[in-house]
């Protein structure tokens, strides 16, 4: 694998701005950061995709749709994007530890 290839490890935090992203990565880049969020003890997130023509939106909605670990997602208030992001409430998947050991 040539280091440009090489996976770009990103910090976790409550928000993902997916622009710099290519457009056909987006999928797979929100299930993998929605994984590591909820790992990471976070309930809520933030994906900003942009307002545009919706495209990449519908995208992640529909995406959204099919993950069991996503209790909910909606439209950001305006203050936090509007249209131009979603909001994700994350819940625990089945199989999942509820708290941590110890």
């Amino acid at each position: 694998m040539d280091e440009g290839d090489a996976p770009l490890a990103l910090p976790i935090e409550d928000s993902l701005d997916l622009h710099s992203f290519a457009p056909q990565d987006i999928v797979d880049v929100v299930e993998e950061y929605l994984t590591a969020a909820r790992a990471a003890g976070l309930a809520e997130v933030r994906l900003i995709h942009g307002r545009g023509r919706g495209v990449q939106r519908a995208r992640i909605h529909s995406l959204l749709a099919r993950l069991p670990c996503v209790a909910r997602a909606y439209d950001a208030p305006p203050e936090r994007g509007g249209w131009g992001a979603t909001v994700v409430v994350l819940e625990s998947c089945v199989g999942e530890p509820t708290e941590l050991p110890g």
